[in-house]
């Protein structure tokens, strides 16, 4: 993961991004770096995840609520990057929304 975020106590929301790139960037990079500052803007983002090798990629950005993933879903800049991705950047991709009502953390 190369991001650490500080969740709040749960219940809290967790989107799970799971995906498979197309070859090479064709602008998924700078898209994909404008997306996750536009996200954190957002109100109830409380942060993400990310990790990806060469074929499977995840991210799991955390919500307050179900209300605010839904506006993030709907946010028009948003719209235009899932609309790319669709055409040109994802061979496939799945998206999970979870409730969280445990959690705990090790740190060695």
């Amino acid at each position: 993961m190369d991001k650490k975020i500080n969740k709040p106590h749960p219940p809290y929301y967790a989107v799970i991004f799971s995906s498979q790139r197309t070859e090479g960037d064709n602008g998924y990079g700078k898209m994909s770096e404008a997306m996750e500052k536009l996200a954190s803007e957002q109100q109830g983002f409380l942060g993400m995840e990310s990790a990806r090798d060469n074929k499977l990629g995840i991210t799991v950005s955390y919500w307050r609520s179900l209300e605010d993933i839904k506006n993030w879903k709907e946010n028009s800049a948003h719209k235009i990057a899932q609309d790319k991705g669709k055409r040109e950047w994802y061979k496939s991709y799945q998206v999970r929304i979870c409730k969280v009502e445990r959690d705990y953390l090790f740190e060695g």
